[in-house]
């Protein structure tokens, strides 16, 4: 059986507080294992910081949908309007107070990618294996 839910938030630093609140009541109201609800979580909060920081200033909202599939795999995507501002992984010095977020991603995730949307922009998505 497969679940999904999926919201738009204001492109704001505190909407990435309420993307966390949001999946986390979906992910325990569909009974899900609480080292999977961490994971997806923390990797939802990873891709929505990065969406609030580097979209468009003129893009005002970004949107994240979480999909548990058949198998039990958890899919995160989140989407913004900047087509331009492909994510990379970077290497953080140990000073450096960002830059690490998609290295999470990918330590968490079983793969992650980009799609592009034409002039929608791009989603950023991640699956991560069932606990």
């Amino acid at each position: 059986m497969m679940r999904r839910s999926t919201f738009r938030l204001p492109r704001h630093p505190t909407s990435v507080g309420l993307a966390r609140h949001r999946v986390r009541d979906h992910l325990e109201g569909w009974e899900r294992e609480n080292e999977t609800v961490e994971s997806v979580v923390l990797v939802v909060s990873e891709l929505a910081t990065n969406a609030v920081r580097h979209s468009p200033l003129l893009e005002r909202e970004f949107e994240v949908a979480v999909t548990i599939e058949a198998d039990g795999s958890c899919t995160v995507e989140v989407s913004d309007g900047a087509a331009h501002a492909r994510p990379v992984p970077r290497e953080a010095a140990d000073g450096d107070e960002s830059g690490r977020g998609l290295r999470l991603v990918e330590a968490l995730s079983r793969n992650w990618g980009v799609r592009e949307r034409g002039r929608d922009g791009k989603t950023v998505w991640a699956v991560l294996a069932s606990a």
